[in-house]
């Protein structure tokens, strides 16, 4: 089982109050079967975090598109920070896998719900910001939530094509799929990574991005069409 010090790794974070980051994966359901330990749940800090998140994300769109209106800039943050975006957020950094739940949530698929992974997201942010302040957060935002802020600029929803890539080929029994980095362009300070996924040692996708996570997407994008080609 997952522990709290790899979700620490995941979100690339050390907690010095590590109630915060426990606090945040703690849904309702299993804080109500387990009221004689007093476990607090992550309604509050989904609250805060809410709030939190809009602010870094209003500053960074007011920084760096200084030609948008401000009816612009309200479309392009409520992409972002809508529920479908930030349970994206979550998938990507796998905070479903340490999310405790009641049984009853458990047996319901809670852990795959858009709408409590997203509500964990923010309380996430919250955790962080009562942890670590104003700065840990927006580092964190804007390193994983990058593809997401992308997509929302250009007027679109983000997709994540690498869990959808995952769900199509764990159809069949025995595939595995694996993401290599093939090259890099660039000086540090703006990179360009090439990535290649292969399904069972055969590459059905190449991709490239400004991070390797952007890189990653784009090449499951490719390997989801190229599985759709081959199949009609």
């Amino acid at each position: 089982m997952a522990s709290i010090k790899d979700l620490e790794k995941q979100i690339r974070y050390e907690f010095k109050d590590i109630a915060y980051l426990r606090r945040a994966i703690t849904h309702s359901s299993y804080a109500n079967e387990n009221k004689k330990e007093r476990i607090k749940n992550n309604e509050r800090l989904e609250f805060l975090g809410d709030s939190v998140l809009g602010l870094v994300i209003s500053e960074y769109l007011y920084s760096h598109f200084p030609n948008l209106a401000e009816g612009q800039l309200t479309k392009v943050r409520a992409r972002i920070v809508c529920e479908a975006s930030l349970g994206e957020a979550a998938r990507l950094l796998e905070i479903g896998t340490f999310m405790m739940f009641g049984r009853g949530e458990e047996l319901t698929g809670g852990r795959e719900r858009t709408s409590i992974l997203s509500d964990a997201f923010e309380a996430l942010v919250a955790a962080l910001y009562l942890d670590g302040g104003v700065d840990v957060v927006r580092t964190f935002v804007l390193e994983h939530m990058e593809p997401i802020i992308s997509e929302a600029v250009q007027g679109k929803m983000f997709v994540d094509y690498k869990t959808r890539l995952q769900e199509v080929i764990q159809i069949k029994k025995g595939n595995r799929i694996k993401y290599e980095i093939f090259k890099e362009e660039g000086p540090d300070h703006s990179k360009l990574f090439y990535t290649h996924v292969k399904l069972n040692d055969q590459i059905i996708g190449v991709g490239n991005g400004r991070s390797k996570k952007e890189s990653e997407q784009e090449a499951a994008k490719e390997g989801l069409k190229k599985l759709a080609s081959d199949a009609s």
